[in-house]
């Protein structure tokens, strides 16, 4: 029997919604909050993401500057694993999403790996979604730049260079 390029591409379209369909259904059912995991390429994510964000508010030495971006991607994740376990899904999704080549080239606008992207990368990339016509990518744009600025506050280490004394004394009390 002879397959028509017609029925060819039929079965293939059919295939590919059952398949995309059993995916969808089995997450659905099976989906359960979990804990935030920083894996390998979600780390490198927050590393470059970081540096971009922070750009005004990290020391401004070299070495100083590089041993501050590890101390505040691990500020990211504590912040993370404090938010509700259904946020803490959405947020390993976003990083899942990221973290796929494919997904990363074009909705982010970044090539290569995030620990090879280039500064100019990454802040292109957050400019676009900061700015971005689909409120999907801003909200998610915003949730890492929440993220990140509130961790590094969070820190009484960055407090000074903004001038903050502190909580006062007679609240803290």
């Amino acid at each position: 029997m002879a397959l028509s390029r017609r029925r060819f591409l039929t079965i293939g379209a059919v295939a590919a919604l059952a398949l995309a369909a059993g995916g969808g259904i089995s997450r659905l059912a099976t989906r359960q909050p979990h804990r935030f995991v920083l894996d390998g390429e979600a780390r490198a994510a927050i590393d470059a993401i970081v540096p971009a964000m922070l750009a005004g508010a990290l020391p401004p030495g070299d070495a100083e500057r590089r041993a501050a971006i590890p101390l505040a991607t691990e500020s990211v994740h504590q912040a993370i694993l404090g938010l509700p376990l259904a946020t803490q899904q959405e947020i390993q999704d976003l990083f899942g999403l990221l973290a796929l080549g494919p997904a990363r080239r074009l909705l982010a606008g970044v090539p290569v790996s995030w620990s090879d992207a280039s500064a100019a990368q990454v802040d292109a990339f957050l400019q676009d979604w900061r700015a971005h016509r689909f409120a999907t990518l801003q909200v998610a744009y915003h949730a890492l730049h929440d993220l990140v600025l509130g961790a590094w506050y969070a820190d009484p280490s960055a407090w000074p260079a903004i001038g903050y004394p502190g909580p006062l004394k007679e609240l803290s009390a």
